[in-house]
């Protein structure tokens, strides 16, 4: 992949995920986290999963980021901008399973910045 293209996937990943590493791991050991989403044979939901990833490559040093992780970062990226365009108009986003879902992928929309 040439390095153009690397520096575009990490700029639009950094700006879906505007959690840190340490808020979304925190976020993912929560009850709310694990309730949302589908799941697969284990109980984990994709999100959920995704989210473990996400915090993974947010340590990940970018000169070490393989090409499957950027094909993660893509995925992400893709994923929050489809998801914030379905935002619910009549439910409380704040407590919403469309907020949960967003955040178990590294993004809270209620976040400021």
């Amino acid at each position: 992949m040439a390095t153009d293209d690397r520096d575009t996937v990490r700029q639009e990943f950094r700006a879906a995920v505007n959690m840190t590493a340490a808020e979304l791991e925190r976020w993912l050991g929560s009850d709310e986290s694990q309730a949302v989403g589908q799941k697969d044979g284990d109980g984990e939901s994709t999100g959920h999963a995704s989210g473990r990833r996400i915090v993974e490559l947010l340590r990940t040093k970018k000169d070490d980021l393989t090409d499957d992780d950027l094909a993660h970062m893509r995925k992400v990226h893709g994923y929050v901008q489809r998801h914030l365009a379905q935002e619910p108009s009549k439910e409380d986003v704040e407590t919403s399973k469309w907020r949960y879902s967003l955040m178990n992928w590294g993004h809270d929309p209620l976040k400021k910045g």
